[in-house]
């Protein structure tokens, strides 16, 4: 007669969900191409939606802030300063807000099932970047459009991202945890996104801010995403308040990590709230 030995071990089950999270990647695969497939389906002009909104909306700020308000532009044409802090703000938005509902929009799955819930969220993120990639098309053509060449600063760009993938996926897993057991969030996220929106340097440049002030905006986790990718995309003469960057980068550290453990200590309890 075979037998077969159970051991019971204090955080095992811990170390068994990380784990699984690899086991399960292909379910990742799955839902973040469900999610792409149906994202822009049965809509008239399809995936261009992912080019037009970002693009209007930089013409609108490059109108206000650049030609009304006479902002300055680090010495590189305004649309540029614009989108450059577009595609992450983009980004960010983005997978906030399909994080936030992605669980009450699996909900079926999540209550038949066993899988690591994290798996939700986290492909809403990678839905999010693809738009992020298709509207990167337009920065190119604008730096087409004005001859405009990026210095080397260009290949630090990747760190950028991977902090913009830390503040979108570290704040989603709050909303989408919080979502889950308070369905009024449903209302304060679009809420959250717009006036995000109006505090982020997205049309306008971090040096127009007060230096008795800095210390407040740079609270803003989005601050340290957007200034850097100005400073990697624009180069020449843009720079980077190295304080505010710091303290900008430690919050979306912060957020990531207590992303991950807030969700973590609710997920269990999905099933049977959702």
């Amino acid at each position: 007669m075979n037998t077969k030995e159970l051991t019971l071990e204090a955080g095992r089950l811990d170390r068994q969900y990380w784990k699984d999270l690899w086991r399960y990647r292909e379910l990742l695969y799955f839902l973040a191409w469900r999610d792409i497939l149906v994202r822009y389906k049965q809509t008239a002009i399809g995936i261009a939606w992912a080019l037009i909104r970002p693009f209007l909306t930089m013409v609108i700020f490059s109108v206000l802030f650049g030609g009304l308000a006479k902002l300055p532009s680090e010495g590189v044409p305004y649309p540029i300063l614009v989108f450059s802090a577009m595609l992450p703000w983009q980004f960010f938005a983005g997978a906030l807000s399909d994080c936030s509902s992605s669980l009450i929009a699996n909900s079926n799955l999540l209550s038949k099932v066993y899988f690591p819930r994290l798996i939700v969220p986290v492909s809403s993120v990678i839905v999010s970047f693809v738009d992020f990639m298709i509207s990167g098309m337009i920065l190119l053509g604008l730096m087409a459009w004005y001859n405009f060449v990026p210095d080397w600063r260009i290949l630090t760009l990747p760190l950028f991202i991977a902090i913009a993938f830390g503040a979108a996926i570290g704040a989603g897993l709050w909303l989408a945890a919080l979502n889950v057991e308070y369905r009024d969030f449903r209302y304060i996220v679009p809420f959250l996104v717009q006036f995000g929106l109006y505090v982020s340097p997205v049309g306008f440049s971090s040096s127009i801010v007060p230096e008795q002030w800095r210390w407040l905006y740079s609270l803003n986790p989005m601050v340290s995403v957007i200034d850097g990718f100005r400073w990697a995309i624009l180069g020449g003469k843009t720079s980077i308040d190295l304080t505010g960057f710091m303290m900008s980068f430690a919050l979306v550290v912060l957020l990531f990590l207590s992303g991950i453990w807030y969700f973590r200590r609710m997920e269990e309890s999905f099933a049977d709230v959702i």
